[in-house]
């Protein structure tokens, strides 16, 4: 398979300069010219003269990402949402410090020199609170690829196993692929993303809606590693009979928030950058296979007891993600048949769902991180295949591999047709179902958590909660309509045939569904309709219904 190269929109197509100014502050400078060694995470103790009444949501958030939060409940904007006082990181930059990112939710900056320097001035600053050294100049230790993840070319077991074992395809075989939801992909790199067989389609349609490199502070994210494009390809790739994948209807930002070429919890600062940076842009899920627990630098490594929810600084990004709407789902490491044994940083989150790996006979593989958190939570929180599972990263070649890596964006592909199926659904709410929809929800263990989620089942109970049953077998509104209609059934239709047919009894469209689990439809393929009379005929097994809808314009 050879495929035409197209090169995918980068974030000036979808942000503007207010927001760039305001969340990546110097990131169009000249990037890294000087070699920097030493990185250091400032914390403030207030944000200074900036006040919440100081800013219009519109300087801080796009309108999708003021949606997502009214939909959830959340108060919008609150005090993690405005910047850094920019007063406090002009007077620590002038000293000598070079700044790389923010944290508008830590409330912190990431500086930079290139040798050690002293931090006692800046401890003594009347507005900091705390200064600490996150990445110095230590050898690298002898994991010489932390990203490496191995492939096989074998058409064993079948590729769409990962996909039945969490009952997704009568999910995708119901019409839902994630259309209309925004997922950010953090990782370590996206090499060949833009040139692979199985993202044609995600390119052509301009799928990619933004990349950016906050390691580097530059746009360009499709080198460095393959292990995004591995991600990527189980998320929204697509070779029939080779690959399936979970949300081929989604799109998709590209965030490389991991350097691979060291091992240091600064890398924790760029994993909030771009979680920040995705909630900024409305983004509705985070899938990142990363995570943190042992450093290139012994001194800076964290105790499994770091691993209780609340004391790691990625952990606590990834909650606050979690409570701005973000549904935030995290592998939960690949370190049990290793010394540390445990679930990794931020999969010990209290609002994330960590991710476990089982093989294609639902047993818990060897490698799949063990938990529960030092807090004792149910962790992981779900697991599901991951091993043997469909990845691409050679531009003509599917391949197979393993890792709680690749276990998890099989989740969070299924989770954004879960909101396309159900768009009220909250993140906790599909947290809720995702844990009782699997098959140990009764008896969790540390293993694999609640176990595997049934995707139909998740999808049934949060309609069950979120439509409202007709009195009649289904109903189709609005009516008039303009370019959609949304058909609501009482029942599982199980089976359907939906026909339109105009005013002269012509039939202008007809589709079929041998399985259909969802008591909603979408029908939005009217705009090159004429205006004027329709009848919708709606077939299941539990009977025939007609709707007569007028259209108003074309």
């Amino acid at each position: 398979m050879v495929t035409r190269s197209v090169y995918p929109f980068c974030l000036k197509n979808v942000i503007t300069p207010l927001i760039f100014f305001l969340i990546l502050p110097g990131y169009y400078l000249s990037g890294q010219e000087k070699n920097y060694n030493v990185f250091y995470r400032v914390y403030f103790r207030d944000k200074g003269e900036n006040r919440i009444n100081d800013f219009s949501l519109s300087d801080l958030l796009t309108s999708r990402a003021v949606e997502r939060r009214i939909k959830a409940g959340i108060t919008v904007p609150d005090i993690r949402d405005i910047p850094v006082y920019s007063g406090y990181v002009e007077q620590i930059s002038s000293s000598g410090f070079k700044l790389h990112c923010i944290s508008r939710w830590m409330n912190t900056a990431l500086f930079k020199t290139e040798a050690p320097a002293d931090i006692s001035a800046l401890l003594n600053l009347p507005f900091v609170k705390d200064v600490k050294i996150i990445k110095n100049s230590s050898a690298k230790n002898s994991d010489s690829d932390k990203l490496y993840f191995g492939t096989v070319q074998t058409d064993q077991p079948p590729y769409d196993q990962p996909l039945n074992m969490l009952n997704g395809t009568v999910v995708h075989n119901s019409g839902y692929n994630g259309k209309g939801i925004l997922i950010a992909v953090l990782d370590g790199g996206f090499a060949n993303t833009d040139n692979i067989s199985s993202l044609e389609t995600l390119r052509n349609r301009h799928g990619i809606k933004g990349t950016y490199d906050f390691v580097n502070k530059n746009e360009f994210v499709y080198g460095f590693h393959s292990h995004g494009t591995a991600v990527l390809s189980i998320l929204g790739g697509s070779v029939p009979g080779s690959i399936e994948g979970t949300a081929q209807g989604a799109d998709y930002i590209l965030l490389r928030t991991e350097d691979t070429g060291s091992e240091f919890p600064v890398e924790e600062d760029y994993w909030a950058a771009g979680a920040e940076f995705a909630d900024s842009l409305g983004a509705d899920i985070i899938s990142s296979s990363l995570g943190y627990f042992t450093f290139d630098d012994p001194g800076l490594d964290y105790k499994f007891s770091d691993m209780d929810g609340n004391s790691t600084f990625v952990t606590r990004a990834a909650d606050i993600a979690a409570s701005k709407g973000i549904l935030v789902v995290n592998s939960a490491g690949n370190e049990r048949n290793k010394t540390w044994l445990r679930i990794i940083a931020p999969s010990d989150g209290d609002s994330v769902v960590a991710v476990g790996a089982v093989d294609g006979n639902r047993v818990i593989s060897s490698f799949s991180s063990a938990g529960p958190s030092f807090d004792r939570q149910v962790k992981p929180d779900v697991a599901s295949q991951g091993v043997s599972v469909p990845v691409q990263v050679q531009e003509s070649i599917v391949e197979r591999s393993g890792g709680t890596s690749f276990s998890c964006p099989l989740i969070s592909g299924m989770c954004a047709c879960i909101m396309q199926a159900v768009p009220g659904a909250t993140n906790a709410d599909i947290i809720a179902s995702l844990h009782s929809a699997s098959d140990r929800y009764f008896s969790p263990d540390s293993l694999y958590g609640y176990g595997i989620p049934d995707f139909a089942e998740v999808m049934n109970q949060l309609q069950e909660k979120y439509l409202i049953k007709p009195e009649n077998g289904s109903t189709v509104s609005p009516n008039p309509f303009n370019n959609e209609l949304k058909i609501t059934f009482r029942e599982n239709p199980e089976r359907l045939k939906i026909e339109i047919f105009d005013i002269r009894g012509r039939l202008i469209m007809k589709k079929n569904y041998a399985d259909y689990i969802s008591r909603s439809l979408i029908l939005d393929d009217f705009r090159n309709f004429e205006r004027g009379i329709y009848f919708v005929r709606l077939g299941t097994p539990g009977g025939i219904f007609t709707h007569k809808v007028i259209k108003v314009n074309r």
